[in-house]
């Protein structure tokens, strides 16, 4: 049987008790809860050597006179649990391919060159009201294997004590290679809306999107 948290019992039950007194049915009343985003494998490429620098904005890296190559853009969002609450100073582990698809990894196989101007991990904290934004490049495509291409996403672990650990993976919308991807292919059509940012606005060489995520509350 399925066990629920204190906290996430209380929720269920307040959810209840405004359903009873609109006139709603408890299975009603718990369709108002938010999917959580999916979860994600983490893949090989998880940072191994620390860095100092760890910051929001993985264009540029302190003490580096040049800048990251590729498409800029700036990806921001609210961290809520699934009844919609703000989840602030939940913790972001953020890391990705540079423009040319490589990882700052040492067991990275694929031969295209990497961007030494890229900062490729990041390591940020939401606000009060649970939103974070960082700026980086859009992530190159890269070969996982002869017969499969990964298609441009960002990989990120969300942690925030009282919340379930959540590793996921954002993709970007029109890209071909959505369609082929391996690991996309299997989430349903609403799991796979869910881990695709939205395009909000242009600016010169910068392209703003919008990923909101979703926690589930821990369970005992």
């Amino acid at each position: 049987m399925k066990k629920y948290s204190r906290r996430k019992l209380l929720q269920f039950s307040l959810i209840s008790s405004v359903a009873g007194i609109l006139g709603m049915d408890s299975r009603f009343a718990k369709a108002l809860a938010l999917m959580s985003t999916p979860s994600e494998t983490e893949g090989p490429f998880y940072p191994v050597a620390n860095q100092k620098d760890k910051d929001a904005d993985l264009t540029h890296i302190d003490g580096y006179l040049d800048r990251a190559a590729g498409q800029y853009i700036m990806i921001s969002g609210r961290v809520t649990d699934i009844y919609g609450k703000p989840v602030g100073k939940a913790l972001l582990d953020i890391w990705q391919a540079d423009a040319n698809g490589r990882y700052r990894h040492p067991r990275d196989p694929n031969k295209a060159k990497l961007d030494q101007n890229f900062q490729g991990w990041a390591v940020i904290q939401t606000d009060d009201e649970g939103l974070y934004r960082f700026k980086t490049v859009m992530p190159g495509a890269y070969p996982a294997s002869r017969t499969w291409t990964r298609p441009p996403h960002i990989h990120l672990k969300i942690f925030k004590p009282g919340y379930e650990a959540l590793t996921t993976q954002m993709y970007f919308p029109n890209q071909e290679l959505n369609k082929s991807d391996l690991l996309l292919g299997q989430k349903s059509v609403v799991e796979q809306s869910a881990m695709i940012v939205a395009e909000k606005a242009r600016e010169g060489n910068l392209i703003f999107y919008e990923y909101n995520i979703v926690l589930d509350l821990l369970r005992n």
